[in-house]
């Protein structure tokens, strides 16, 4: 990704009942204020930094289990 762009990582996750999903960044944090998951649980990073390169890790979790799936960003 560019310095200054927003980036867009989708997550697809299905069952029944609905899994939960989150979206966090392995060794750190979302970036604060400029980070928001919307229904179909893509994550958008605005005005990426380099800071915010890493390996980001989307959990779907259910009573029946729990899948996980990492995107690496390279900014």
């Amino acid at each position: 990704a560019v310095t200054g762009s927003t980036v867009e990582l989708g997550c697809s996750a299905q069952g029944d009942p609905m899994p939960r999903v989150q979206w966090h960044k392995e060794r750190g944090d979302l970036p604060w204020g400029r980070h928001e998951v919307d229904q179909e649980h893509t994550l958008r990073l605005y005005a990426v930094t380099p800071t915010d390169a890493g390996t980001y890790v989307c959990t779907a979790q259910s009573q029946l289990g729990t899948a996980a799936a990492a995107a690496l960003l390279h900014v």
